[in-house]
């Protein structure tokens, strides 16, 4: 029986020909019938030149499983989990390799009421199927049919932020020719339609799978020069970005500075706790201070989760939080079926700027300084176990505590560190902050990285 690689531990990823191809990927759509006998699926697939190709062949793979296929056309990832619980169909699947190479694809896949599928909440079952090829003979085919969600999706969307609470903005959006383009089209002619005083500046807005401007993925530096130069030479009061799938956002100050998602999970907490009184927010264990301490001066409840899409979704549904945020830039929303969304935040963001009165960077300074990271840093090792290993023997006699929810958390009086491997990539990554203490800081990473790298 052949062994499928491009099953992680939340979604399937896989570079082409060699991972992934249209067969496997017919096979899953088999499997995904067979494993959850739904009787209409939701399919999208986001621009890279063979998503529509994949697309076609999930589908195929569904309607000979007997299943009624909603086609969404070129889509992000939430448009599928919106259509999902919007149609009230029995589940989605989203053909994207959000921010990986260009010889990569994937699939990510939602079950009814947008809840993921993850490894062990059965997409284990469906890889042993996939791999089995053992399908029952086709005898009824499902029915196929192409719906535009669009304008409900943005409806939704819009329905986060009071229009009368927006003042003079000017916003610069680069989509990275990824799928976000045509939301955006569709939420400036919502602000045009409404007098919104919000002007947008649209970076790389066309959808384009060459990716002529690299693949987009803000994360890293050298991706986030186009937004930083626009956000300057337009005097705009911010700067916003997005990965292929746009299920991520990455947001730039009036100065052009980049905001780590960490401050931006503190700024949305508050801004949900000022509406929701005493509401549990959900948060990750790589940086905590902050999101911490603006949570209890709110009134909320903030609750510690393990990493990762399909654990934060749990958490929040289990305690019925209003919001959870990872540093990594996944912003997740009761309202938004517990889903994660790349739109509502930079919306929620712009209504604090004009409700406040103060500019993203004066609204998030405070906590940069008083918590200052140096972001998340990976290191490719050849051990990770040992090297992990080797930092926890030396740093975790004199700790204040040590905290094993996701990787190894060791925290001190003035400083804190998380190192964990990555579930979809080769690498340690190391988060740190201290309580205001720049030095501090510069010299832990460095110490820390040494030894692990050793």
């Amino acid at each position: 029986m052949e062994k499928f690689t491009c099953f992680k531990a939340y979604d399937i990823r896989g570079q082409l020909g060699t991972e992934l191809n249209a067969d496997i990927v017919y096979r899953i759509g088999r499997a995904f019938g067979q494993f959850l006998k739904p009787k209409t699926i939701v399919v999208g697939g986001d621009v890279r030149l063979t998503s529509k190709e994949l697309k076609s062949a999930v589908t195929n793979g569904l309607l000979d499983s007997g299943v009624d296929v909603i086609d969404l056309g070129e889509v992000g990832t939430e448009e599928v989990y919106f259509a999902t619980s919007f149609l009230k169909t029995d589940g989605g699947i989203e053909v994207t390799a959000s921010h990986n190479p260009m010889d990569y694809n994937g699939l990510k896949l939602v079950r009814e009421g947008s809840r993921p599928i993850s490894a062990d909440t059965g997409l284990a079952d469906i890889q042993r199927l996939a791999e089995e090829n053992n399908f029952p003979p086709v005898t009824q085919r499902g029915t196929y049919k192409q719906l535009s969600v669009v304008g409900d999706y943005v409806e939704h969307l819009l329905s986060y932020v009071s229009f009368e609470h927006l003042k003079p903005l000017k916003l610069v959006i680069n989509s990275g020719n990824g799928a976000a383009g045509h939301v955006i089209d569709a939420i400036e002619a919502q602000f045009k339609a409404h007098r919104v005083p919000v002007e947008i500046i649209k970076v790389h807005n066309n959808p384009d799978g060459t990716f002529p401007h690299g693949i987009p993925n803000p994360i890293l530096h050298e991706n986030r020069q186009d937004t930083i130069d626009a956000v300057l030479a337009h005097k705009a009061d911010m700067g916003i970005a997005f990965d292929g799938d746009f299920d991520r956002c990455f947001l730039f100050d009036e100065n052009g500075n980049f905001i780590e998602g960490y401050y931006i999970v503190g700024l949305l907490a508050q801004a949900f706790l000022q509406k929701n009184k005493g509401a549990k927010i959900i948060y990750d264990p790589r940086l905590i201070w902050n999101t911490i301490q603006l949570v209890e001066e709110n009134g909320g409840e903030a609750i510690m989760s393990k990493s990762g899409h399909s654990f934060i979704k749990e958490k929040m549904r289990a305690v019925d939080a209003v919001y959870g945020g990872e540093m990594s830039a996944h912003h997740y929303f009761r309202d938004f079926f517990y889903c994660d969304s790349g739109m509502i935040p930079w919306l929620l963001v712009m209504e604090l700027v004009c409700t406040s009165g103060k500019t993203l960077g004066q609204l998030v300074g405070n906590s940069v300084d008083t918590y200052p990271s140096p972001g998340e840093i990976n290191s490719k090792l050849a051990d990770a176990k040992a090297s992990i290993a080797r930092v926890r023997a030396a740093y975790e006699a004199e700790a204040v505590s040590v905290d094993e929810t996701d990787g190894i958390s060791i925290e001190y009086p003035t400083w804190r560190f998380n190192l964990r491997s990555s579930n979809t990539e080769p690498v340690v990554r190391l988060n740190l902050e201290t309580r205001g203490d720049k030095q501090l800081m510069a010299e832990k990473t460095e110490e820390i990285l040494a030894l692990l790298r050793q």
